[in-house]
């Protein structure tokens, strides 16, 4: 105050940092205007979508080592199934949620593949959708796109990435992804990362009834239009060039499934100055859909 009016004090506005907002990945509570969690840097525009509209959102994941293809499915996946109506629709929830979609295909329009996703977890991209179903009730999902080396530095130092464990623990199913050309090139290293994984999913929770030997989990062999014998019969390409990774899951997880998928119909190098570069010749999906709509529907009600 003063001699000539009165100034307004602002320190009201103190009160709303008085009750903290739980992050929706990791619990920890954050201030009401934080973009994201200061322990998972996980975005707190869940948080905030799931209180206002009183749904408990499921969370399924797309896991894999670096270099699998995680973002050019995710974007594909969830670009296909934004644009059709049936059997399985997806409505993304939030401008956030759109950015994989956008620059996946802005990449693939390109002819290129979306840059490689960073170690970084608040660069990452979330997806927060509502997924319709034919005579079934709608199912709320969140979806990132994780890092792939960031999730083998937490298998092989666990708790370096807090929200790459705090999702993987409360993830309902996830979709391990596997390089097709890899394994059928002999790559043997393909194989032991993969089963680092699974191994890491099952400690997670050892519990058979709760833990991950009880969630559904597709096994989705990538880059599949590189190795056709793959799209024949997937389970037998396990067999074949996966064989450790096979009997793992057979012994580990109850609920599981093999399958195949592309993108690039045909792929190519193109000479850049910092080197060749392994660009897509065109794009033609395959059994994109099919890996997601198992899961779904093996998440239950």
């Amino acid at each position: 105050m003063n001699r000539n009016g009165v100034v307004l004090l602002d320190s009201y506005r103190l009160t709303q940092y008085a009750e903290s907002v739980c992050c929706y990945i990791c619990g920890h509570g954050n201030n009401f205007d934080a973009e994201l969690c200061r322990h998972c840097y996980a975005p707190m525009a869940l948080a905030h979508q799931a209180a206002s509209q009183r749904i408990c959102p499921k969370m399924v994941a797309a896991i894999g080592p670096s270099g699998t293809g995680k973002t050019v499915y995710l974007g594909m996946l969830t670009d296909m199934l934004s644009r059709q109506t049936e059997p399985m629709q997806l409505l993304a929830r939030g401008a956030f949620s759109i950015a994989l979609q956008q620059t996946t295909m802005a990449a693939l329009a390109r002819c290129e593949f979306p840059n490689k996703t960073p170690n970084e977890p608040d660069r990452w991209n979330w997806v927060h959708c509502q997924v319709l179903r034919k005579h079934k009730r709608p199912a709320e999902l969140i979806m990132p796109d994780l890092a792939g080396e960031s999730l083998m530095e937490e298998i092989e130092h666990p708790n370096t990435y807090a929200v790459i464990r705090a999702f993987l623990e409360r993830c309902s199913g996830v979709m391990v992804m596997i390089d097709a050309a890899r394994a059928q090139r002999g790559d043997s290293d393909e194989d032991f990362q993969i089963m680092k994984l699974v191994s890491y999913l099952c400690e997670l929770n050892p519990d058979q009834k709760s833990g991950w030997s009880a969630r559904p989990v597709s096994l989705v062999f990538t880059k599949a239009d590189e190795c056709e014998r793959c799209f024949e019969d997937p389970q037998l390409f396990a067999t074949q060039h996966t064989p450790g990774l096979f009997q793992l899951v057979r012994e580990r997880l109850t609920r599981h499934r093999f399958f195949a998928v592309g993108v690039a119909g045909t792929t190519g190098y193109r000479n850049e100055f910092f080197g060749r570069m392994h660009v897509p010749l065109r794009i033609e999906p395959r059994g994109i859909v099919e890996p997601f709509q198992w899961l779904v529907e093996s998440l239950g009600p």
